[in-house]
């Protein structure tokens, strides 16, 4: 059993900042790859940042250079410091885990999502 739980989410004024955080029920280290998507209604789930278990992180267009995805694997927790936040932020974000088994199939995690909501 593998439990994703999103915290950090909130309101922000444009050009403001937050941190979100994900935490683990075991160790990350056991994920191949994490990463974090957002959702607004009315739109299908994007791909924000991805972070591998080597520490490759990629990042949709729309944050570079605004937002940065690590990992503390201490404390099995995986976050997005998001800065400069943009009213076009504002959505629910969840944090993702893929662990590839050793039969070659690819298992994926969700979390639960934590609200975003960045004001003009």
């Amino acid at each position: 059993q593998v439990q994703l739980v999103e915290s950090g989410g909130g309101l922000a004024q444009a050009g403001g900042s937050l941190r979100l955080s994900c935490a683990a029920s075991g160790s990350i280290s056991s994920f191949n790859t994490m990463g974090w998507y957002r959702q607004t209604p009315g739109k299908q789930r994007e791909l924000v940042a991805t972070i591998s278990s080597g520490g490759s992180t990629n990042y949709a267009d729309s944050v570079k250079g605004r937002f940065t995805i690590s990992r503390d694997n201490a404390k099995n927790t995986m976050y997005l410091q998001m800065n400069s936040l943009k009213p076009e932020d504002t959505a629910v974000y969840y944090c993702k885990a893929s662990s590839l088994q050793s039969d070659a199939t690819l298992y994926t995690y969700w979390g639960q999502g934590t609200q975003v909501t960045v004001s003009s």
